[in-house]
Order: structure tokens, then C-alpha cells, then sequence
């Protein structure tokens, strides 16, 4: 037994002495730890080391599995759920896509001139995405812009937080110039170029051509225009807002994770504008625009308009209002105090009588209730009525000894319709129109019908915004707005033009374009044709007959020569146009002189008329000029008349052009 108890001792001391030298310093360390816990706490060394109870190994399970799961769900959000999402906005941040601008078409006259002009502009805008996050750098690109462009800090805070842009429109030069220089430091803004109208002798045609305005946001929706776009107001820039608005290109520019362009491609080609050319003869405009304003001025007047057209198109020659404005104030970057007053003006220039204003018509209905009287063969062209006393009575049934009297401008006598066209006799056309002694009338409603026919009461549809009906009244409308009947009173002052009839210069000039041209009523036209940058033809707009042959052309013609003697004075001593006799073309005219109501330091006051046409063997124009709100009678419409005629026949080419 002791030698068995030695020899095992011997064995143990072999077995240390043949591992001692391969004895790790954490082992020695293990075992000095595990003798101290044996003697703090009574363990042996085969219970230092025990099993993980079965709580944390499942808590540990659970733990794990419940990781996987998120980052599982989480993966399959990110992927799938939202991974088109993503894919989006990695590419946004790879590529950045900007506009490749264009230029909006531009518009001529009818003889090429250009009357519209698109002029080189710089904006500054701002872009976010490029704008640094540091405070202290935030602070210093601020700081430095605000000093350059001339606003304060705050100014230019406010427009990045409330993301206004441009920060700052149509960049003055040289401030333009300090900031090209400084763009590297200035992250977050950049110069973006454009374009703005510059309007040819804007007075003269603002009401024709209008003005453009920042788009708004409701038109931005569904539409391919951006938040930078101006589009038409008013005018033909409004009306042809679909041709003449540009599409811009798109630029699309690759950059790397630091930012850096890898490359460029063009995702699409810019294209400018379609180009508009008029009817309009920009001579012909300039020259009634100061006709009228030297009459303005020289009898004290504020308001005037003016339609010329072609009576072999409908096209619109002329078409002035006044007073006028620059619509060049609309542009951006404009003088804001000079627009304030534009718009507060109370002479409102910014409206268009021409189309806009409604007028009693004066005695220029009268070749219009002519035509009707003869198309009804209410009366021969041959018979005369004896406009003995200057008037006419309207008995009075509940007073016979207070009959109304109806009164001319002078006494006529013997007076067939050439003669009334021509000295403008009221008596005739009480009689015709509401009949008189034994004589029949045509009566309101054929009075109605026919000036429907010719075209009043309702929009020529001209090819212009703004444009107004007019009025005709009737004995429906005078019973429900008064509460009377109508009176036969009431039917001889729509005969000359009188009372509540209403008419726009348009309308007046378009309604003798039958009378002219031998009896076609046309849609008057502002836009001859659509051209491209080169002005080569794309659409063009062909004459638009409304209706024709209403009036037989022997009733024109027996018109016609009425209006042609008022000029000659042929047997009418009292003929109203013979200053325009002098023409170096023969002309026809009818002069109308509209009560108003009004009546200022005594003196009553008018609108007066003129329509005129010439030649008279092939006419080439016919002229509608009104002068509102003129201290007695005559004096305006025939001096200006005749100057624009003189003019356009000599100077102007008239006809040959």
C-alpha cells in the first residue's frame, strides 16, 4: 500500500515537472483566483465553473430571435415597402436635373415689323439642397448676399424660409457682375438667366398686345410650366397663351457621393415659342394713337377709341384706347410705385374702350335702320318725308294740349333716304322706325332683329379677352326694370341711337363691314397667322363669315350712296362729313352725336361718332372713332378722321399695302 502511495506521488511529480514549463500566465492567474474563492466563500475548484440556468438560455433565445425578426421586417420595409421610394431619392441625390431655357414667341405686325422683343435676364435664386448646414457658414453666404443685392439679413432670411424665389429678379448689372464673382463662396444660390418682354412703343399698343404676369399657384397644377414662368395677363399675350409660351429643355447632370459632376445629358431640347403675326399696321395705330390724343388735349377730353378693320377680312388694322399705359411696367423688377399708380389710376387706362365700352350710338345706327326699313319694304329709298318744323309731336292721350315732341338738329325739308343718310335727319327715322301720319314703322322687335343681325347686343368674339355684349332694350326689359310699358317714344329714340341702346366701337365698326363689302358680316380678327422662329407659316386664320346676304345688295347700295353724299354734299345743304370731301380718296361716312345725360356748367354732354370708309369704289378700311363725355356738338371725330385718312392714303401707302 505505501509503495503504491509512492509510487503514485513519484508519477504526479513527473507529470508536473514534464508540463511545468509550459505553464500560461492566465492559469497561474486561475488558480491563485480559485484558491481565494475557496477560501472566501468554501468552494472546491470543481464549482468555480457552472451551467447557464435554463431562464437565460431562453431569454437569450428569445432575445436573439426577436432581433432577427426586426431587422428581417425592417429589411423588407426598407426593400420592398419603400424601396421604390428610396430608389427615388438615391437617384435625386445622384442626378440633378435643371431647365434649358427657352425664349417665348414674339409678335409682328402685318408688314413684319417687330413688335415684341424678348431681352436677356438674370435672376438670383436659391436652392436648398446646396446650401450649407453649418450655422457659422449659414450666417456668412447670408451676410454677404444680403450686402451684394442691397436688401437686409432679414429681407433675404425671409425669402429662404418662406422658399420665395427668385430671391432677387432681373439682376441690376452691376450687381450682377460682383456676384458672378463670388458664386464659388456662395453655396446655395445661383444665377439662373431669362428672359423678359420689352414692348415697342408700349402706349401705343398695350391694349393690343397686353402684358405677362408671374404664374400663379394654382396654374401651376397640371400644367409643364414651373414656379419661375410668367404667362399672358391680357391682350393677345393672354388670348394666344398656348403658342406663344416656351418649352423649356431639361438638362440632366450625374454627381458623385461628394458631389462632384461625372457627367451631363440632355433629357429633352428646349423649344421657344410660336410667333404671331397681326392684322394690325403698326403705321396706321401709331398714327390714330396721336390723332385722337391731339383732339384729347386740345378740347380738354380723357377718353377716346378707335377700331380700324378691313371690311375684305374682318382683320383688325387698328385698335387703339385711351388713355393708354406702358405695359412694360409689368415686367419684373419694374418701379412698384409707378405700377401702384397705373393701377390706382381713376382714369382706368388699364380698360379697353374699344371693346370694353358701351355707348349710345348716336345717329351711326341710322344707315342700319335704313338697310332694315328697305329689306321690309316699309318705305321706297325714293319717297321723301317733309321735315317742315324740325320735330315731330307725339300726342298725349291723357293731355292733348302737352303732346312730346321728338326734335331734329335742324329743319330738312323734303328728305328722301339718301338725303336723310346723308344730313342725318332725325324726322326720317322717327318715321321709318316707329312709323308716323301714314307712314309705317319697322317697330321695336324688327328693330331688335335686324341690329342682331348686324351684329349688336352681343361679342363679336374677337379673338381678344375682355370683350362686352352691348345692349339692346326691349319692352320686356323696360317693364321688368321699371315697372312702365313701353312707349312709341321709346321706339323712335333707338331709331337715331338714343336712350338705352349701347354699343361698343368694335361692334359699331363691324357692323358696317356688311354695308362695305356687299353684305357679309365677319368675325373681326386680330392674329393673321401662327409662324416659327424662321416665320415660316403654320397656321394661318382664313376670313370667318358670321352670316351673310341678310340685306339684298341693292338696299346695301342705295346705303352705300347715302353715306358717300353725306361726304359730297350732293343735294343736302346740311350734309354732316363734307370735310373729308378733300381725301385724296373718295370716301363715305356717318357722324353720330349720343346724348349722355350729362350736363357740366350748362353745357350737355356727348359721345361722338364716326364711322367712315374708303375707298368708296373698292374700300380698303373702315374707320369707327367715339370721343366720350365732349361739351357740345362736333368738332372731334371728323378733324381726326380725316387726318388718319390723309395720312394713310398718302404716308401710310393705304391701299397698297
Amino acid at each position: 500500500m505505501l509503495e503504491f502511495q509512492v509510487s503514485k506521488n513519484i508519477k504526479k511529480r513527473r507529470i508536473s515537472f514534464a508540463y511545468q514549463n509550459d505553464i500560461e500566465p492566465h492559469e497561474a492567474l486561475l488558480d491563485k483566483l480559485a484558491q481565494r474563492k475557496e477560501e472566501e466563500f468554501g468552494l472546491t475548484g470543481k464549482k468555480f465553473e457552472v451551467p447557464l440556468s435554463k431562464k437565460v438560455l431562453i431569454g437569450f433565445l428569445i432575445g436573439s430571435l426577436s432581433l432577427f425578426l426586426f431587422l428581417f421586417l425592417k429589411t423588407a420595409q426598407l426593400q420592398i415597402l419603400e424601396g421604390k421610394k428610396y430608389s427615388m431619392l438615391s437617384q435625386k441625390n445622384k442626378f440633378i436635373n435643371s431647365q434649358i431655357q427657352a425664349e417665348r414667341g414674339v409678335i409682328y405686325d402685318k408688314n413684319l415689323n417687330q413688335l415684341v422683343f424678348n431681352v436677356p435676364a438674370f435672376d438670383l435664386i436659391f436652392n436648398k439642397a446646396n446650401f450649407p448646414e453649418d450655422g457659422a457658414e449659414k450666417n456668412r453666404i447670408i451676410a454677404e448676399v444680403s450686402q451684394i443685392i442691397g436688401e437686409s439679413i432679414e429681407n433675404v432670411e425671409e425669402k429662404i424660409e418662406n422658399n420665395e424665389n427668385p430671391v432677387l429678379e432681373n439682376i441690376p448689372h452691376q450687381v450682377l457682375i460682383v456676384l458672378e464673382t463670388k458664386m464659388d463662396d456662395l453655396l446655395g444660390f445661383e444665377i439662373r438667366k431669362d428672359w423678359v418682354r420689352e414692348y415697342k412703343d408700349s402706349e401705343n399698343f398695350s391694349h393690343l398686345l397686353g402684358y405677362l404676369g408671374k404664374i400663379t399657384a394654382a396654374e401651376l397644377k397640371d400644367s409643364n410650366y414651373t414656379v419661375f414662368d410668367w404667362v399672358g395677363r391680357a391682350g393677345i399675350e393672354k388670348k394666344y397663351e398656348d403658342f406663344l409660351k416656351k418649352d423649356p429643355g431639361e438638362l440632366q447632370i450625374e454627381r458623385d457621393a461628394l458631389g462632384n459632376e461625372i457627367s451631363r445629358e440632355i433629357i429633352s431640347q428646349p423649344e421657344s415659342g410660336k410667333s404671331l403675326v397681326l392684322w394690325v399696321d403698326s403705321g396706321l395705330q401709331n398714327k390714330i394713337t396721336e390723332a385722337l390724343k391731339t383732339i384729347l388735349r386740345e378740347k380738354g377730353l380723357k377718353n377716346a377709341a378707335a377700331v380700324a378693320l378691313d371690311p375684305k377680312t374682318g382683320g383688325i388694322l387698328s385698335m387703339v384706347s385711351l388713355p393708354s399705359y406702358d405695359n412694360n411696367l409689368f415686367n419684373k423688377g419694374s418701379n412698384a410705385d409707378e405700377l401702384l399708380s397705373l393701377l390706382s389710376n381713376p382714369n382706368e387706362p388699364l380698360y379697353n374702350l374699344a371693346i370694353g365700352g358701351q355707348f349710345p350710338s348716336g345717329s351711326t345706327i341710322k344707315p342700319l335702320i335704313a338697310s332694315a326699313a328697305l329689306q321690309e319694304k316699309i318705305i321706297s329709298p325714293n319717297k321723301k318725308i317733309n321735315d317742315s318744323k324740325g320735330n315731330i309731336e307725339i300726342p298725349n292721350p291723357w293731355d292733348p294740349d302737352s303732346p312730346t315732341i321728338k326734335g331734329d338738329w335742324t329743319i330738312h325739308g323734303l328728305t328722301d333716304m339718301r338725303k336723310a343718310l346723308a344730313e342725318s335727319c332725325n324726322v326720317y327715322f322717327y318715321t321709318i322706325g316707329g312709323g308716323y301720319g301714314d307712314q309705317n314703322g319697322l317697330g321695336i322687335t324688327k328693330i331688335k332683329k335686324y341690329l342682331e343681325l348686324f351684329g349688336w347686343g352681343k361679342k363679336t368674339n374677337i379673338d381678344l379677352p375682355g370683350e362686352v355684349d352691348g345692349f339692346l332694350p326691349t319692352p320686356e326689359w323696360k317693364k321688368t326694370k321699371t315697372g312702365n310699358d313701353w312707349l312709341l317714344g321709346d321706339t323712335y329714340n333707338v331709331s337715331i341711337g338714343q336712350g338705352d341702346v349701347l354699343v361698343t366701337p368694335l361692334q359699331m365698326a363691324a357692323s358696317f363691314l356688311p354695308i362695305v363689302n356687299g353684305g357679309k358680316l365677319l368675325e373681326p380678327q386680330v392674329v393673321q397667322k401662327i409662324v416659327d422662329s424662321k416665320k415660316n407659316t403654320i397656321e394661318s386664320f382664313g376670313t370667318k363669315i358670321i352670316r351673310e346676304n341678310f340685306i339684298d345688295p341693292e338696299n346695301l347700295e342705295i346705303v352705300r350712296e347715302g353715306m358717300r353724299q353725306g361726304v359730297t354734299g350732293e343735294n343736302s345743304p346740311h350734309a354732316s362729313s363734307v370735310t373729308l370731301n378733300t381725301l385724296p380718296v373718295a370716301a363715305a361716312a356717318k357722324t353720330g352725336t349720343a346724348e349722355t345725360g350729362k350736363v357740366i356748367n350748362g353745357e350737355r354732354i356727348y359721345n361722338h361718332w364716326i364711322t367712315v370708309f374708303a375707298p368708296y369704289d373698292d374700300p380698303q378700311i373702315v374707320l369707327t372713332i367715339v370721343f366720350k363725355d365732349v361739351k357740345g356738338l362736333g368738332g372731334t371725330t371728323l378733324p381726326a378722321a380725316k387726318e388718319i385718312l390723309q395720312w394713310y392714303f398718302t404716308e401710310g401707302g393705304g391701299a397698297s399695302k
